[in-house]
């Protein structure tokens, strides 16, 4: 057999989609790709959950290229994130082990903290113009020194959520910056949430492989269509009205979570 007769056209046209909106905003990698494999397609939370992870290293990697390409990273704070969520990420896999991860009541924990995570990604993409507004008035310009501890928090708290839900590096990610690092460009910062996520998703996406729940038909499949449309998201980043795609994106995110909880 070859490789083409394990592309199921169903997941790779919703690698495509996701990937393309995932490298025009930086959001709606796991915020969509998960939910979606559980809701419609029906796959297992926890396998959900790992194939994900793998699947946003290889497509967020292709972002990251384009975003290095056109100089939108910054290393520095990609490193500062690096710093607390690899160590993070690490002893959350260790703690999912230790809690059976295809046990029931892990599959309650990854879909409760996945409904959170959505939850919280989509108030960041609604409320984060007041939030920013807010913040600069009461906070203003913080010492160096606590931006970068913050940074290193940050990435930690993103590590714990993305291991267990894959959700949060994107809206809750670019969020985080905006506020953090106020005179940054747009573009910078979702160059470098983008690049964060790779060595923070690849590192949960082993730990996941090691964990048994990794299902690599579908891994294939979603790559097959994400890695050309984050490509093209990429380039045309600067195109989007972004308030709209926003809205619509949270939008949908809660729609998931009122299903995840309520029916």
């Amino acid at each position: 057999m070859t490789f083409w007769h394990f592309i199921q056209p169903a997941y790779a046209a919703s690698g495509f989609l996701i990937g393309a909106l995932v490298g025009m905003t930086g959001v709606g990698g796991g915020a969509l790709m998960t939910p979606l494999l559980i809701l419609l397609f029906g796959v297992a939370p926890a396998t959900a959950v790992g194939t994900d992870l793998l699947y946003a290293s290889f497509t967020k990697a292709g972002g990251t290229f384009v975003h290095g390409y056109n100089r939108t990273i910054n290393w520095r704070v990609v490193g500062r994130l690096a710093l607390g969520s690899v160590p993070a990420t690490a002893l959350t896999l260790l703690a999912l082990d230790l809690l059976h991860i295809a046990s029931g009541g892990t599959r309650g924990l990854i879909t409760n903290v996945l409904g959170v995570a959505l939850l919280c990604t989509a108030l960041a993409l609604i409320f984060r113009a007041p939030l920013m507004r807010f913040y600069h008035r009461q906070v203003g310009e913080m010492n160096p020194r606590v931006v970068r501890n913050l940074t290193i928090a940050t990435g930690a708290l993103l590590g714990v959520l993305v291991s267990i839900s894959s959700v949060g590096a994107g809206a809750i990610g670019v969020t985080a910056l905006i506020l953090l690092y106020p005179k940054m460009a747009s573009r910078e910062i979702v160059g470098s949430d983008i690049a964060h996520a790779v060595p923070l998703t690849l590192v949960a996406g082993l730990g996941h492989w090691w964990l048994g729940s990794i299902n690599w038909s579908l891994l294939a499949s979603l790559l097959t269509g994400s890695l050309p449309g984050i490509v093209a998201g990429s380039f045309f980043a600067h195109r989007v009205p972004d308030p709209a795609l926003r809205l619509i994106l949270a939008a949908v995110l809660l729609l998931v979570v009122a299903r995840l909880w309520f029916f």
